[in-house]
């Protein structure tokens, strides 16, 4: 029987096609601005948002943007002209993990926890239990980040590469970071539903450190970044379709791990920086 008679796999592939093209593009900006520790940072976030939410009796969702998008908005206020730093990540990254179990001990002890999975849920998501109309709301979602990435990418892309130019310029460098960072926070809220919040990184992450491998040429790297992103996410939820042992978060994350490593082994030293006469 095809997978495709199966709503929850449409679902998932809907949802998953979007929510991996958004990641492959907000990733490669992290790559490039050497920024991916704050992915990882946001990762925590949305695991302590959603919970918090839960906690309070309020849709998980509404807890996972909320906290990913102000906590990223924090990071650029924090940093230097709107980037966020190790810094800043650090002061809070403990304090808000931390926050984090506490807010699941809340859920699980004092309200009425007959969905006993939802903290599950939010460490390592439930694609396959999205419903149709979670997986339209998630591709509407993921769709207008992908745009507002494509829309900011060229001035973002010469404010990564040349930061002290592009102010000269006037390029608003400061701006740009914030706005950067907003959309790194709603695009980890969105793809935390998928994969959830421990995998989360490798989503944002993997893709783009793979693209960075094969190619020096910026927008090449950003369309390999998202084009990687989405074949991955295709064949980890096709095979674990047809190997039901296996999770689809695992199997996604496997796939792409698997084609960063092939990318590291088939180009042994990391590319030279990107191409200013490109940005």
């Amino acid at each position: 029987m095809s997978a495709f008679t199966h709503p929850y796999f449409v679902h998932a592939l809907l949802a998953g096609t979007a929510i991996a093209l958004a990641a492959g593009l907000v990733g490669y900006f992290l790559v490039l601005r050497a920024q991916v520790f704050t992915g990882d940072a946001l990762s925590h976030v949305a695991f302590t948002g959603a919970l918090a939410a839960l906690a309070l009796g309020y849709d998980l969702r509404l807890g996972l943007f909320a906290a990913t998008v102000l906590f990223a908005v924090l990071l650029g206020t924090l940093g230097r002209r709107g980037r966020s730093d190790d810094v800043a990540i650090g002061s809070v990254f403990s304090w808000i993990l931390g926050l984090g179990v506490f807010f699941l001990t809340l859920y699980t002890t004092s309200r009425n926890t007959g969905n006993g999975t939802a903290g599950v849920t939010v460490l390592f998501g439930s694609i396959f239990g999205l419903s149709g109309g979670q997986a339209e709301l998630a591709a509407v979602v993921a769709g207008l980040i992908s745009l507002a990435v494509l829309v900011i990418a060229r001035p973002l892309l010469f404010a990564s590469v040349d930061e002290a130019v592009a102010a000269a310029r006037r390029v608003p460098v400061r701006l740009l970071g914030i706005a950067f960072l907003i959309l790194v926070g709603a695009c980890a809220a969105e793809a935390a539903q998928a994969v959830g919040s421990l995998l989360l990184l490798g989503l944002l992450a993997a893709p783009a450190g793979a693209a960075a491998r094969l190619t020096d040429r910026p927008y090449h790297c950003l369309a390999l970044s998202a084009g990687l992103a989405v074949a991955e996410m295709w064949a980890g939820l096709a095979l674990s379709y047809y190997v039901p042992r296996l999770p689809p978060s695992f199997a996604i994350m496997a796939v792409a791990t698997a084609v960063h490593a092939v990318a590291i082994a088939a180009v042994r030293r990391p590319r030279a920086r990107v191409r200013l006469a490109e940005a």
